[in-house]
């Protein structure tokens, strides 16, 4: 079998099936684990390298629509007749579904199923000795900070933090991501601001805190920073992403 995956949380997802020997190439992006740095890159999510994809000659293309603009990826593949996938989640039953489908796709189904169930008991798990807040921690998660963009309710992210009974505090938005004003940001009162911006090489609490907002999270000094790898990436390792927002909430007082 030859794989080609055109994002970072589908190369991951290949892995975690153990079948990282099948892949062949993949996106700029995918940076994990180690070994993919051996293998072809095809270009990044928004520009992948169509030609190279076919010169690889895959049994399967996983492909994605989580960035806005890879329809058109996705529309080269089908003109060039590739056999492809898309995987498109948003909530976190969703990325469990997906891994699933691929899954069975590769004939290993029950190898889906054995991450699957790993991924939840590390997330059930990960609650465990979290404070009893009187009420739930209202956590804004920030995709990137100018303009500030954060996850809306219809985000993985949302469950991820339910799991540990805290609250996706734009909850309210039935949105994946939104463009926030600050004005926005301090009437959703979030107590917790997790810095987790897609694509930078460093992140930086300090810009949050400069903003100068009347919300709890500056007031109380609780702004975190956590590599987007843990919380934006729809697949395996959002079970480690709920375990570490677990270490970030363990302190937090509301």
């Amino acid at each position: 079998m030859r794989l080609v995956s055109l994002t970072c949380s589908n190369t991951e997802i290949v892995w975690a099936l153990g079948c990282l020997d099948w892949l062949v190439g993949v996106d700029d992006h995918s940076d994990y684990p180690p070994e993919v740095a051996r293998l072809p890159r095809v270009g990044p999510d928004l520009q992948v390298d169509l030609e190279r994809v076919a010169a690889l000659r895959p049994d399967l293309v996983l492909a994605s629509l989580s960035v806005p603009g890879m329809e058109r990826v996705v529309e080269g593949l089908a003109r060039r007749g590739l056999p492809y996938l898309v995987l498109d989640p948003q909530s976190l039953e969703e990325v469990y579904q997906d891994i699933l489908r691929v899954a069975t796709w590769l004939g290993i189904a029950s190898k889906g199923q054995e991450v699957v169930a790993a991924m939840r008991q590390e997330i059930a798990q990960a609650k465990l000795g979290l404070p009893h807040w009187p009420r739930p921690p209202r956590v804004l998660v920030e995709w990137w900070p100018r303009p500030i963009i954060a996850a809306g309710k219809q985000s993985w992210v949302t469950q991820m933090l339910e799991a540990l009974g805290a609250q996706n505090a734009l909850a309210h938005l039935a949105v994946r991501s939104a463009a926030l004003t600050p004005t926005q940001v301090e009437e959703a009162q979030p107590d917790v601001i997790v810095v987790s911006w897609c694509g930078a090489k460093k992140l930086r609490p300090e810009v949050v805190r400069q903003r100068g907002l009347r919300v709890p999270a500056l007031q109380n000094g609780q702004v975190f920073a956590l590599e987007e790898a843990y919380l934006g990436r729809p697949g395996p390792r959002l079970a480690q992403g709920v375990r570490r927002l677990a270490g970030l909430l363990r302190g937090v007082a509301v």
